[in-house]
């Protein structure tokens, strides 16, 4: 992966296409904010790790899994700059469906006519009134978190795919079939989502604005720790670890079939190539 000449342009469009693809298949809702983030999310992401491995591979030989960690960290940093905003929007369109829910069944909510339709806001509703009331630092509510979370996650994610896919390659330098490829992607995505589950528990709880009455506030990732495990137990940063891998899993492998395909550097070969 890092032993040839890369060209970034191509990766950008590959990760592009792939997060493309990853929007039409488990989008089910929040379209807009899938589209518009999760699409440079991969880009980023995907490209970053590539344009690492190139960069700190020695003579073009493969790279020691510490270097191999070193450029998932390096695109797991970079990829949180959009995911950060993408996680915060999820999160707060999820908060108001829900608390909308609850509107609905509170007295309040029903006149004599009937309930009231309480309707939940939208994705360019939510954005505007968090820029205009935390500015642009409150779609990064929850940065450190949201670090703790995808760096892990490129660190454990990306090697092991690299290593799992190198298994099923045909000879020293052909590409795997894309089966091999569609289930390691499968392996290391889920493997990765189950081990930073419990930071992805306490990142959720951060980036959450709108509480219901029984729910907690939190000053900080250490607060936050401290009372989950007093109140719900450490079974409670397992919570969703599982469902998350089941999504996760075929995700992760159809986006790497798909960035491995090579749409970018189909497009760029008809382009003119300008003279050095």
């Amino acid at each position: 992966m890092a032993d040839k000449q890369i060209s970034l342009p191509a990766k950008l469009i590959n990760g592009g296409v792939a997060g493309l693809i990853e929007c039409m298949f488990f989008s089910l809702s929040g379209a807009a904010v899938n589209l518009t983030l999760v699409t440079p999310e991969k880009a980023i992401k995907l490209a970053a790790n590539d344009f690492f491995r190139y960069h700190l591979s020695k003579d073009g030989q493969k790279l020691t899994l510490p270097r191999e960690m070193l450029a998932g960290c390096g695109a797991g940093t970079c990829q949180v700059i959009v995911t950060t905003p993408m996680e915060m929007l999820k999160i707060q369109l999820q908060d108001a469906g829900r608390i909308a829910a609850q509107r609905k069944l509170m007295p309040q909510s029903v006149t004599h006519g009937g309930p009231v339709e309480v309707k939940s806001p939208t994705a360019m509703q939510l954005t505007r009134q968090l820029l205009k009331e935390k500015g642009i630092a409150g779609l990064y509510k929850g940065l450190g978190a949201t670090l703790l979370r995808d760096v892990p996650f490129s660190i454990i994610y990306f090697p092991l795919f690299a290593n799992l896919n190198n298994l099923g390659k045909r000879g020293a330098d052909g590409p795997a079939p894309f089966y091999v490829s569609f289930l390691s992607g499968c392996i290391a995505g889920s493997t990765a989502a189950v081990a930073v589950n419990p930071v992805d528990v306490i990142k959720t709880r951060l980036q959450s604005l709108t509480r219901g009455s029984q729910e907690d506030t939190y000053s900080g990732v250490t607060d936050c720790i401290r009372k989950i495990l007093r109140r719900e137990g450490p079974t409670a940063f397992l919570k969703g670890a599982y469902c998350r891998a089941l999504v996760i899993a075929p995700l992760f492998g159809i986006v790497q079939v798909v960035y491995f395909l090579g749409v970018g550097e189909y497009i760029l070969s008809y382009l003119p190539k300008r003279n050095n």
